[in-house]
């Protein structure tokens, strides 16, 4: 897979290293001629150039990219980026990054964004997952909101505990993608058990959450 990122600060760098440890190919774009720093990601493509620009990103060949994260610091140029992407070099998938939470509504497909992450959402989302047991925590959503990625932390006394995978009677449109317990990341098999303290993560529309919540949780109190 071939990818480009605007930005090379500190992100769009760690993105493009873990994207190239997995073996895909990566062009960092960056404007200020101080960040460019190869010897930093040697196995990227590093071009000095304005991706708010269409001359440049036609230069540096957009076209032939499967994916464009924008990574930049500046919401504002993350948004012109994620638009000229989709609209004028029609890369099939946008991630962008959001900087202030109060620009999230702007991150949507009239934009060219196919996912949004925030930093301030992802990061209290992290907070309410590493207190909240008995309750959803929705961490990421994908596609503006059609899916979500939650999380449940299942309490002593669930219903549910102690009986395999395929006895929980989860809602449509619902998968559960992992199981974390303690130290270990789990592939969740049907004849897997839940436990108490597992952590239950889910991707789900989010119309049915409440649902969800209900067949994990039952009747325990919230905390």
């Amino acid at each position: 897979m071939r990818v480009a990122i605007a930005g090379a600060g500190n992100v769009g760098r760690s993105i493009a290293q873990e994207l190239i440890d997995k073996g895909h190919q990566v062009m960092l774009i960056e404007r200020a001629p101080t960040a460019i720093r190869p010897e930093r990601v040697p196995d990227a493509e590093w071009v000095l150039a304005d991706a708010c620009e269409v001359s440049s990103l036609t230069d540096a060949e957009l076209d032939t990219c499967d994916v464009v994260v924008a990574a930049t610091g500046d919401d504002k140029v993350n948004l012109v980026v994620s638009l000229l992407a989709k609209t004028e070099f029609a890369v099939n998938r946008v991630v962008a990054r959001v900087n202030r939470a109060e620009n999230e509504w702007l991150f949507t497909e009239q934009w060219g964004v196919d996912v949004s992450v925030s930093k301030p959402r992802l990061m209290a989302a992290l907070v309410e997952e590493a207190v909240s047991v008995g309750d959803l925590v929705r961490l990421m959503s994908f596609r503006q909101g059609q899916a979500n990625l939650v999380e449940i932390t299942l309490p002593d006394g669930g219903p549910h505990v102690g009986k395999p995978v395929r006895d929980v009677p989860l809602p449509h449109d619902t998968a559960l993608v992992s199981i974390v317990r303690g130290k270990r990341v789990l592939v969740p098999s049907p004849d897997d058990p839940v436990e108490a303290g597992d952590e239950l993560v889910f991707v789900c529309v989010p119309e049915v959450e409440p649902e969800v919540r209900r067949v994990i949780l039952g009747a325990v109190k919230q905390p």
